[in-house]
């Protein structure tokens, strides 16, 4: 078997493995390739609900930020499918997500470098160089990209509940269509949880007869994305992050928590006028229930149903309900992937198991320092709620091809930013009376 000789293998190709591919596309010097088990770029499938809607600007995508006149642009993808005044003349409030993941569609089938039925069984490490290991072809590789993603979350009690009436919201679009007059129970407080909810609402003058929609939130509450909460999406904003301890970066991310996992106001609003619509102007019988603030102790199959067991967070009572389905939006969790085993007792791990990270967002091993093993999407706990977010990947990228080269290839430096973070260093003059300099 020919081993192939790469500067970077990338692992995965999602969205921010996508935008690294797109970044060096113009960088021919580097020699890189990215796998993906799939057959065939498909983003987040299970999820692509009718009228989902991105949650970010659609100038947040794989290169404008950092390489605004690459081909790989949203705006590129629209001129290319000649339907830029359309869009414009459209005015979403938000992009659809079907539009954002055509887009990452046409960029992946527009790279060279992306490889699919490739499935990665293993890295390791030998003298100066990693090897990377598929089913039919070994590659060696100076640095190593990891864009795998996050595994669905799953909450201890439904371990041995998973099934056909019991499953992950990324599972959604398979099994929603044919669930109409079932007793269907949603648990989770997000996005995910909002959209199947109104997905489930919205089935024509028949939805479910009973739905009930669980949050372990206080309220149903949108997601926070005012202007300086979106300070917290900027490269300057992770850069002061960074540089805390990890106890003090871990409670700052429990604050953040709205800024990042909230519902869409405009999702909220459409269930809102959904149930008045059914209750008041179609006389629906539905019993739809909204039970914030529970959290969800127990639960057991009874022969044809589920029993759960919450407890009421608002008073502190314990309530019991039944379901024929449960949907599980309960997000996705980090966790090292198992073709990484021959390096596992190489690299750095935190209290919580998760990878230390570098500034050019390395994960930090016993290894050569000049072969990198770069991490995306897995350092929340390092860089903050953007992290697995769609708004800094162009940027992290960029720090990436940066680290790759050795040099500068992106400029990436920022003026002051307008929040003052830290105690000092922000670049403001700590003079009396100093103040941000606003041109008149």
């Amino acid at each position: 078997m020919n081993e192939q000789t790469l500067d970077l293998a990338g692992v995965g190709i999602g969205p921010f493995n996508l935008s690294l591919a797109a970044h060096l596309d113009a960088i021919p010097a580097v020699q890189a390739r990215f796998f993906d088990q799939c057959e065939r770029f498909d983003w987040h499938p299970g999820l692509m609900l009718p009228d989902a809607e991105l949650q970010t600007s659609f100038l947040k995508d794989l290169v404008t930020a950092t390489d605004p006149t690459s081909r790989w642009s949203f705006l590129s993808y629209l001129v290319a499918h000649k339907r830029f005044y359309k869009f414009l003349n459209a005015e979403f409030e938000a992009t659809p997500r079907k539009e954002f993941a055509k887009y990452l569609e046409w960029t992946a089938n527009g790279l060279s470098d992306l490889q699919f039925n490739a499935r990665v069984k293993e890295v390791s490490f030998g003298r100066s160089a990693f090897t990377v290991r598929l089913d039919d072809q070994d590659y060696s590789s100076q640095h190593i990209a990891l864009g795998i993603g996050h595994a669905p979350c799953l909450p201890t009690w439904a371990s041995s509940l998973i099934g056909d009436n019991c499953f992950h919201s990324s599972q959604a679009t398979q099994h929603l269509g044919a669930m109409s007059g079932e007793r269907i129970v949603v648990i989770g407080g997000g996005q995910s949880g909002a959209e199947i909810v109104l997905n489930l609402l919205s089935k024509g003058q028949s939805p479910a007869k009973e739905i009930k929609w669980i949050s372990r939130r206080q309220n149903f509450e949108p997601l926070d994305a005012t202007p300086f909460t979106n300070e917290l999406f900027t490269p300057e904003y992770v850069d002061r992050f960074r540089r805390l301890g990890e106890e003090r970066r871990q409670s700052l991310l429990s604050h953040h928590k709205l800024a990042s996992d909230g519902a869409s106001a405009s999702t909220l609003r459409a269930i809102y006028r959904r149930l008045y619509a059914l209750r008041h102007l179609e006389g629906s019988d539905a019993d739809v229930a909204l039970l914030p603030h529970r959290d969800v102790i127990q639960a057991d199959r009874q022969k044809d149903e589920f029993k759960l067991v919450m407890r009421n967070g608002f008073d502190g009572g314990i309530e019991i309900i039944f379901a024929k389905t449960i949907i599980l939006a309960t997000g996705y969790a980090f966790k090292i992937p198992d073709f990484l085993a021959p390096l596992k007792d190489r690299i750095a791990l935190d209290r919580s198991g998760n990878f230390i990270l570098g500034d050019d967002f390395s994960v930090k091993w016993d290894g050569p320092r000049q072969n990198h093993i770069f991490a995306l999407n897995a350092g929340r706990h390092s860089y903050g709620i953007a992290e697995p977010q769609l708004s800094l990947m162009a940027w992290r990228s960029a720090v990436i091809v940066n680290a790759l080269l050795r040099r500068r290839h992106f400029d990436l430096d920022m003026p002051p930013s307008i929040m003052r973070w830290a105690t000092s260093g922000d670049g403001f003059s700590e003079a009396p009376g100093a103040s941000i300099p606003i041109a008149g």
